[in-house]
């Protein structure tokens, strides 16, 4: 799995111009899944996630996690993460999942979050997406499992 991880102050989606999806802060994940994903890379992920501490404390220092905060996630699904770019000038996405692999693990992933405590709101798998955010910092980490 490779994330993008975005700390925002407040993000929404929309499909078709209805929101679908709305946090006030905490992160916006960008969640690419690969053939080889599945319930591990899904838990790995979480965990990792869930405790970066990248959120500043009373000091100004980023030393607290999205659980410290009590922030929120908007997950969307970005099979383009996958993209590979280094022939031509068409992306070539065989490194991403076949929709009904990677859908599994990301419902599985947002499942997993969500076990912990955080308020996950979503897109829709698969549609194309409108995607705002205030991106806090700004701060943002690609994150990707060994």
């Amino acid at each position: 799995m490779k994330i993008v991880v975005q700390r925002s102050k407040e993000a929404s989606v929309k499909v078709d111009g209805e929101v679908k999806g709305q946090i006030d802060a905490g992160l916006v994940l960008l969640v690419g899944v690969t053939h080889e994903d599945g319930p591990q890379e899904a838990a790995y992920m979480a965990e990792k996630i869930t405790n970066l501490r990248i959120f500043e404390d009373e000091s100004g220092k980023m030393n607290e996690s999205l659980l410290d905060q009590k922030g929120q996630i908007l997950s969307i699904s970005q099979f383009t993460l996958y993209g590979d770019t280094k022939k031509g000038r068409r992306p070539n996405f065989m490194n991403a999942a076949k929709p009904d692999v990677a859908e599994k693990v990301y419902d599985a992933f947002n499942d997993l979050l969500e076990q912990k405590g955080v308020v996950v709101e979503k897109g829709v798998f698969g549609a194309m997406m409108d995607v705002s955010l205030v991106n806090d910092g700004p701060v943002t980490l690609i994150v990707e499992t060994p």
